[in-house]
């Protein structure tokens, strides 16, 4: 029984270890500003202030062209006879737009993959990065996983923000898409962004 006790507790040590190794690259590589910003939330997270930031920008998926975003990672055997792309995996670096052209002001770029895990309907499961380069939060990255069937075009939908940094410290919030532009053909897209996140 003591033995599993130390085994906990050296898992929780490790978990503090890891969260402090997040937050020291978030918030600047100077580990004495960190530990002052950390000492800042003396106070349980649940009553320290909090913050709410609300984003709106476009991402462009180009798979075609001389310079595609997309690249196939990997794929299973049955990818190319499925009509969901089963099992297909793509990595992705995209601009992110103040408006729905690709000449509008760059706020940052979407760096993600995503696998397709639909057998019957296509359906994405998506890790996305959101890292901005806009003056307000230049640097500064929020973290989005969940599930997105891309081919519901009248519907927004919802995936949750886990994480950020910078300015995005431990976020929390709600990302909402919906594809804007479509081209059948090429594959390529534009989907508008409305994001919500609660920080530090």
């Amino acid at each position: 029984m003591a033995k599993l006790g130390l085994i906990a507790m050296g898992a929780v040590a490790l978990a503090l270890v890891a969260t402090a190794a997040t937050l020291a690259r978030a918030k600047s590589d100077d580990p004495e500003k960190v530990n002052a910003w950390f000492r800042g939330l003396s106070q349980p997270l649940s009553h320290a202030k909090h913050k709410t930031t609300h984003l709106h920008f476009y991402l462009h998926d180009t798979l075609s062209g001389k310079s595609p975003t997309v690249v196939r990672a990997a794929e299973a055997a049955m990818t190319k006879t499925s009509p969901t792309l089963f099992g297909a995996v793509n990595i992705l670096d995209d601009p992110l737009t103040e408006g729905p052209e690709l000449a509008s002001p760059l706020v940052g770029w979407a760096q993600w993959f995503y696998a397709l895990t639909g057998l019957k309907s296509m359906a994405l499961l998506m890790y996305m990065n959101l890292v901005f380069t806009s003056l307000d939060h230049n640097g500064s990255t929020l973290s989005m996983l969940g599930r997105n069937p891309p081919f519901e075009f009248q519907t927004y939908q919802e995936m949750p923000i886990v994480g950020g940094t910078g300015v995005f410290q431990l976020a929390s919030g709600i990302a909402t898409a919906k594809t804007y532009f479509f081209n059948s053909t090429t594959g390529d897209a534009v989907v508008e962004y409305n994001v919500i996140s609660v920080h530090y």
